[in-house]
C-alpha cells in the first residue's frame, strides 16, 4: 500500500522502527508488569491500545506522513507485544507443572492458530484495502478489536499469572544462561526472516515480478496461513527426545538452504517466479518447526515463578532481531537488491544455529 504511495525501501523500513523499538521495551517491561497485575489485564490493555492505533489510521490519507505512521506503528508495537507476552506466558500458568509434552502441544496449537488467523487477517485486509480503502478497513478492524477486548474482560480468568511473591525490578536483568542464549538465538532467527520478508520480498514481487498489490497480499496471506497450520503439527515431528540444543541448531542450520538456494538460482538465471514460490513453501515448513521449538523452550527453561518476565525478556530479543532485520532489509535491498538481502539472511541463520549449540540439553 505505502510502496504504491511512492515510499522507497528505506522509507518503508523506517515505518517499522518505532513499532519494533516499542516492542523491545514493551516486552522487556511487560512480562514483569504481568507478574504484578495479571496476564489477563495486560492482554485487555494491549487489545485496547491496538484499537486506538488502528483508529488513528482513519485520518485523511494526506496526513499519512512517514512520521505519523511511525508513531502509530509504535503504539501498535506496544499493543502487539502486550498481547503476545501475556498469551504465551499463560500456557505455563495454566498447564500443571511437569506436563512438558502438554506444554509443547499447547504451544504449537496456540502459535500455529495465531499465525493462521494472522494470515486470514492479511487476506481479508488485502481485499478490504482494495475494495473499501484504508479508512473503512481500519474502522472495521477497530470494531472487531474492541469486541474482542470486551469479551476478554469477561472470559479470561482473574489474576492469571500474578506472582505470589512480588518481583523486584532487578529480576528483569537476572536471567538464566539458558534464557539468555535462547534469546540471542531468537534475535538472529527472526532477524534473518524479516531481512527479506518485511521489505525485500513484497517489493520484489511487485516491482521485480510485476505482481499486483492484490496478488502479493493474497500470496503472502496464504503463505502465513500455511505456515500457521504447519506449526500446529510440529509435535508430530518429535517423539519427546532431543528437544533442545542439538535439534534447534540442526533446524536453524537447515533453514540456510532456502534463502541461499533461492539466491543462487536467481543468480544462475533460473525462472525466478517458480524458484521463489517453491522455495518459500519449503522455507515456511522449516521455519514453523524452528519457531515452535523456540516457543516451547522459552517456557521449558523459564523459572515457574517468573515465567512472564522470562518470556518478556525473550520477546524483547525477538523484537530487537526484527528491528535490525527490518532496517537491514530496506538498506540492503535498496543497495544490493533482493539477492543481497537473501545472503545477509543466510549469515543471520548461521549465527542462530551457532548460538543454539550452547543451549543445555532438554527432553520433553
Amino acid at each position: 500500500m505505502f510502496h504504491e504511495l511512492g515510499f522507497s525501501p528505506v522509507a518503508l523500513a523506517s515505518l517499522f522502527i518505532l513499532y519494533e523499538v516499542a516492542g523491545i521495551f514493551t516486552s522487556f517491561l511487560g512480562g514483569w508488569i504481568g507478574t504484578r497485575v495479571g496476564l489477563n489485564k495486560m492482554m485487555v490493555v494491549g487489545l485496547l491500545a491496538q484499537v486506538v492505533a488502528v483508529t488513528l489510521l482513519t485520518v485523511n490519507q494526506a496526513l499519512l506522513s512517514v512520521i505519523y505512521v511511525m508513531v502509530v506503528q509504535g503504539l501498535a508495537g506496544v499493543a502487539k507485544d502486550l498481547v503476545k507476552v501475556s498469551s504465551k506466558s499463560s500456557i505455563k500458568a495454566i498447564v500443571p507443572s511437569g506436563e512438558e509434552s502438554v506444554v509443547f502441544t499447547f504451544v504449537s496449537l496456540l502459535t500455529g492458530s495465531k499465525n493462521a488467523l494472522k494470515g486470514v487477517g492479511f487476506l481479508v485486509g488485502g481485499f478490504l484495502l482494495a475494495g473499501l480503502g484504508l479508512r473503512m478497513s481500519m474502522v472495521i478492524m477497530a470494531g472487531v478489536l474492541l469486541l474482542t477486548a470486551l469479551v476478554s474482560v469477561f472470559v479470561l480468568p482473574k489474576d492469571l499469572g500474578v506472582s505470589k511473591k512480588k518481583k523486584g525490578f532487578k529480576t528483569l536483568f537476572s536471567k538464566s544462561r539458558a534464557i539468555t542464549v535462547l534469546s540471542l538465538a531468537r534475535f538472529f532467527l527472526f532477524g534473518s526472516r524479516d531481512l527479506w520478508f518485511v521489505i525485500g520480498l513484497p517489493v520484489f514481487l511487485q516491482s521485480g515480478l510485476g505482481w499486483s498489490f492484490e496478488k502479493v497480499s493474497g500470496f503472502l496471506a496464504l503463505w502465513v496461513i500455511g505456515y500457521g497450520i504447519s506449526q500446529t503439527v510440529v509435535p508430530k515431528f518429535f517423539n519427546g527426545e532431543g528437544v533442545g540444543a542439538r535439534s534447534l541448531a540442526l533446524w536453524s542450520g537447515a533453514l540456510c538452504v532456502f534463502p541461499a538456494g533461492i539466491a543462487l538460482a536467481i543468480s544462475a538465471g533460473f525462472e525466478v517466479e517458480r524458484v521463489l514460490v517453491g522455495g518459500l513453501l519449503l522455507y515456511g515448513v522449516f521455519f514453523a518447526v524452528n519457531s515452535i521449538l523456540h516457543s516451547y523452550l522459552v517456557l521449558a527453561y523459564s523459572d515457574e515463578g517468573n515465567v512472564a518476565a522470562d518470556v518478556g525478556f525473550y520477546y524483547m530479543a525477538n523484537a530487537g532481531g526484527r528491528l535490525v532485520g527490518t532496517l537491514l532489509s530496506g538498506a540492503v535491498f535498496q543497495i544490493y537488491g533482493f539477492v543481497g538481502v537473501l545472503w545477509v539472511s543466510v549469515v543471520f541463520l548461521i549465527c542462530a544455529a551457532g548460538v543454539s549449540v550452547f543451549l543445555p540439553k532438554r527432553s520433553l
